[in-house]
């Protein structure tokens, strides 16, 4: 059964971005457009108050500007598109200073690589950049500190070894209190003063004005501090000095990358939501998952580059939609689980369930239409490995689409700082939109804020726990009646510092039967 008539009805290309939307493959009828017209017009209100300014996050009574961010003209007043501008100048200043020897190492030397300590967004876009658009030999390798797992930590010290004396760390937290990266940051320090090197002179803060990290890069003497804004969320703060300054020390463009996003940000502005293409995703969201998320997306970008593009999503989209409560307080539990990998791998991994298992999710195809920089090889007569990427891509889609299972196909003309930003923009609009769709605040994170309570709390009881530990051994339930703590909670505390030197373990017949002793 051809699609054609469908496909020319459900295609959208900007031709000046290179890029491309196709819808066909969604199983919404021509009416969705009208039911959802109202909803929609309240959206596109609802951008534009952002944009200019208005009080996006009501919880916080912030703004919320990553838009301005890659058009500083969007800036609510002069005061602050001077801010931003000169923070970006800063960057890039500073990033053309390491290459050129003119800012140094501690030992004179050039510096050679670079750690992010940093968790979330504040690691995450970073990454995703470093992945996606540095180029092959950079000017400066990258590392990454993006969680609290000493065994992680040590692995990567490990990587970079000598060149530590030649390494410059980015501490990345907006308030400075964020425990994971307060921890990175401390694992750094002590690493660089057991190699006998100054940390405070290969140390750079990225953080909140009067922020508890900023304070502490005062006092230690840093090299020195960029801002990270309230009106800036973690998972937008890549086209901020969270990720441009990583770039530009990679020697990815910078400027090419804010180009991409100001420039999808224009179309997706302007555009009537048929010709709209974050309108346009927002709205196959709403379909396929029924303005409920009853569908999870799989994201399936067909380039080894955007490998982590799914992962960057999967906290833009789950973070922000992922909400208890509307903007009327109603309980609604929203959200869209986000997962995915890369093709053709998928085709090895769970393809398979996709076409024949629980149809309950879409699938988003991200089409790179160039296959390679380099000169073409046949693998077969008159085929290439890029052939071949494309058949899996149009095969996986049809194998898919056979069974009724909806896709959505985005395609740009190749990975660049430019076609990365357009990405990252559309995706950013496409959660504004959704948001308001179904009427949540996508702009705050209550469920993190609860997370960091409850390891918290946790950490404090770990402590008694371990003041209590003597001689005789104590059992999970005696601990429990001494400190009224969880059973449970108290076995898995006890188990922990047994793991690690803080206790010993004597096994019983049951988890009840355990007992622990002091070291």
């Amino acid at each position: 059964m051809s699609h054609w008539d469908r496909f020319q009805k459900s295609f959208v290309r900007y031709p000046g971005l290179g890029f491309s939307i196709d819808i066909s493959r969604m199983g919404h009828d021509d009416g969705l457009f009208t039911r959802m017209s109202e909803k929609v017009e309240r959206a596109f209100q609802d951008m534009r108050e952002l944009e200019a300014g208005g009080i996006a996050n009501p919880d916080e009574n912030r703004m919320v500007g990553h838009y301005w961010l890659r058009d500083s003209k969007l800036a609510p007043d002069a005061a602050l598109k001077k801010e931003i501008d000169g923070t970006l100048e800063a960057t890039l200043k500073f990033a053309a200073d390491v290459h050129a020897g003119v800012v140094k190492a501690a030992n004179g030397q050039k510096f050679t690589r670079v750690l992010v300590v940093g968790i979330g967004g504040s690691a995450l876009g970073p990454q995703l950049v470093a992945q996606a658009i540095t180029p092959a030999n950079p000017p400066m390798a990258i590392s990454f500190f993006d969680n609290t797992d000493p065994d992680g930590m040590d692995r990567v010290l490990a990587e970079i070894g000598s060149e530590l004396a030649t390494t410059l760390t980015l501490v990345i937290s907006k308030s400075g209190g964020t425990k994971e990266t307060r921890n990175g940051m401390l694992e750094a320090e002590a690493a660089y003063k057991k190699a006998g090197i100054d940390f405070a002179k290969h140390a750079v803060a990225v953080t909140g004005a009067g922020s508890e990290l900023e304070k502490h890069a005062i006092a230690q003497g840093w090299m020195t501090r960029f801002p990270m804004w309230d009106w800036v969320g973690g998972r937008t703060s890549v086209m901020s000095a969270v990720g441009t300054l990583a770039a530009a020390l990679q020697g990815v463009d910078v400027r090419q990358f804010l180009a991409g996003a100001a420039a999808m940000d224009a179309e997706t502005r302007a555009r009537p939501a048929s010709e709209n293409a974050a309108m346009l995703l927002a709205l196959m969201w709403h379909h396929a998952g029924g303005g409920k998320g009853l569908k999870d997306m799989v994201v399936l970008p067909y380039k080894d580059r955007l490998v982590l593009f799914s992962k960057y999503l999967q906290q833009l989209v789950m973070e922000s939609l992922g909400k208890e409560h509307d903007l009327d307080g109603a309980v609604v539990n929203q959200g869209i689980a986000v997962y995915g990998n890369k093709g053709s791998t998928d085709q090895h991994a769970y393809v398979q369930q996709l076409r024949d298992g629980v149809n309950n999710f879409f699938a988003t195809f991200i089409e790179v239409r160039k296959a390679r920089d380099t000169a073409p090889l046949e693998v077969d007569p008159g085929f290439t490995s890029g052939d071949y990427l494309q058949g899996f891509l149009r095969g996986t889609r049809k194998a898919l689409a056979d069974k009724g299972r909806e896709s959505v196909t985005l395609s740009i003309e190749e990975v660049s700082a430019f076609t990365l930003g357009m990405l990252v923009g559309l995706f950013e609009r496409a959660v504004g939109f959704y948001a308001s769709l179904v009427n949540i605040n996508a702009y705050h994170q209550p469920g993190v804020e609860a997370g960091k309570k409850a390891a918290t709390d946790f950490l404090k009881q770990l402590a008694q726990v371990r003041n209590a530990l003597t001689g005789n051994g104590l059992s999970a339930g005696e601990v429990t009646a001494q400190l009224g703590i969880d059973a449970e909670d108290a076995f898995h505390m006890l188990t922990h510092l047994a793991a690690n030197g803080g206790a010993r373990l004597s096994l019983g017949g049951s988890p009840a039967e355990d007992r622990f002793t002091a070291p």
